[in-house]
């Protein structure tokens, strides 16, 4: 028998073999503060299967699952950076338990989930689900935190009162956090452009003097003026909750989602932005609007990288980038 030590960061299999089921077959503790106390996570995995709100093509209520499945293709350890995740003690919390068609009873089980997480001193990272899942998750912040920013990396403002009278939408998240006690003046809107963003929502971001970061501006001014920017803007208050939508990519990186954007951002800038918007730590963070069955082929490219934005903001949470 060898005696050489074990590197926990080496495979010694095949990836993509052993049970599955959580995020990088992290340990399953459930969304209970006592429980995630005492396992000692400061970041746990909650995914939120749900897309029953969706304006175009369905298909994100298989995120959490997808993600899930592709993550087996990351160690936890990242050597350019020299820093493991497991330092974070990181678990998976299991799913929401979907109440079918039933966004208010849905979204109030999610909130307790994703308040248990925060009071048990965790990040929440949340798989989506289609956009509207971000409302659970900064209501459940707002209750716990008295000034929280909010910055938003889509291709869509998502700032719609309304859709056709249905307030818990997934073009509706930035007016419900800023309904739930979120400053507008700390909100801040990251790679928006495309031919997706009705009169009526910049006009929304106009009225409330919420920062719009236009995808132009990325290509002129880069992505590090980007998320500087951003994190000037929400992280004046008591921390920054981050919302990634994978459709803010480029269609050729993120095909399998809900509405798909030509002319998006690429996967680097995508992971350059969320590095420079977490670097000094989050109160919160989602990636939504994975749709893998909406793509070809037995890997998701699109899963691929919402697992990656995951990654890594949870990685520059937790100080990555200013370890030296």
């Amino acid at each position: 028998m060898s005696t050489t030590p074990v590197d926990p960061t080496m495979w010694t299999s095949l990836l993509h073999a052993g049970l599955v089921g959580s995020f990088m077959r992290l340990p399953h503790v459930p969304a209970d503060a006592d429980a995630l106390k005492a396992h000692g996570a400061k970041a746990a995995i909650y995914g939120l299967p749900w897309d029953a709100t969706n304006i175009s093509r369905t298909g994100a209520n298989y995120g959490p699952r997808g993600i899930r499945e592709v993550s087996a293709q990351f160690l936890t350890y990242n050597a350019t950076l020299d820093f493991d995740l497991l330092d974070l003690s990181p678990v998976d919390t299991g799913d929401c338990d979907v109440v079918l068609a039933n966004a208010v009873e849905t979204f109030a089980r999610a909130q307790a989930d994703i308040g248990a997480i925060l009071d048990a001193g965790a990040l929440p990272v949340t798989f989506g689900g289609d956009h509207s899942i971000t409302i659970p998750a900064v209501r459940a912040v707002r209750e716990r935190v008295a000034d929280p920013g909010l910055v938003l990396v889509d291709m869509h403002l998502d700032t719609a009162p309304d859709v056709g009278g249905e307030e818990l939408n997934h073009c509706c998240p930035v007016v419900r956090a800023v309904d739930a006690g979120f400053d507008p003046a700390k909100i801040a809107l990251v790679g928006i452009s495309g031919w997706m963003n009705p009169r009526t929502e910049l006009a929304y971001c106009r009225e409330h003097g919420i920062t719009v970061i236009w995808l132009e501006e990325i290509w002129e001014k880069g992505t590090r003026w980007a998320a500087d920017k951003a994190r000037e803007i929400a992280g004046a208050g008591d921390g920054i909750y981050l919302s990634f939508d994978v459709d803010s990519l480029d269609a050729a990186y993120a095909l399998g989602t809900c509405c798909p954007s030509p002319g998006g951002l690429t996967s680097r800038e995508a992971i350059e932005l969320v590095r420079g918007i977490a670097q000094e730590g989050l109160v919160g963070v989602d990636v939504v609007e994975a749709a893998p069955s909406l793509e070809a082929g037995a890997t998701s490219p699109t899963s691929l990288i919402a697992g990656r934005v995951a990654l890594e903001a949870m990685a520059f949470h937790a100080g990555a980038g200013r370890r030296g």
